[in-house]
């Protein structure tokens, strides 16, 4: 397949490439919305006035609106003080459950689905022009049925049905 052609990807342009396609910021309106994890970037953080420095994921969150979708970077900080965010993050894409640890594994982060408030998020830029942009203010726990269905089943080869165990 070449890479050229493949529109989740893109590829690069040389220096006199032609360029026809264009881009306006779009704005989530605030309310509930399904998600799906695009991307997962390590990163680090600085640290500041209210927590250290830490690692830090910045994770890709993509909801679908009327006008358009629209990806929202979230950041999850590495970090004992913030260990409830996290927590809630990996509820809200069925991978932790209440009461029960978890390693996070950042490998099966992408791809991952679930539910989340979006709101707006106010504020001034270095020029003091007021900006908005989106926020995940947070996920939800997705359904028992969600979290407990069993996976669908594959046609096998011939025809049937492939179970578990079964030859």
């Amino acid at each position: 397949m070449n890479d050229q052609n493949n529109v989740n990807e893109g590829f690069a342009l040389d220096w006199d490439s032609e360029i026809e396609q264009e881009s306006e910021f779009l704005l989530a309106p605030e309310g509930d919305y399904d998600f799906i994890v695009t991307g997962v970037e390590r990163a680090r953080y600085e640290g500041g006035t209210k927590l250290p420095p830490c690692n830090m994921a910045i994770v890709s969150i993509k909801v679908t609106t009327r006008e358009g979708d629209v990806t929202i970077p979230h950041r999850l900080y590495l970090h004992s003080k913030t260990e409830g965010l996290l927590s809630a993050f990996f509820i809200g894409i069925g991978q932790k459950k209440h009461g029960e640890k978890l390693r996070m594994n950042w490998q099966t982060v992408p791809g991952s689905t679930g539910r989340c408030k979006v709101g707006i998020r106010k504020w001034t830029d270095k020029d003091g022009n007021e900006r908005q942009s989106n926020e995940i203010k947070r996920f939800f726990e997705p359904p028992a049925s969600a979290v407990n269905q069993t996976p669908p089943q594959t046609p096998a080869q011939g025809g049937g049905v492939w179970k578990p165990g079964s030859f």
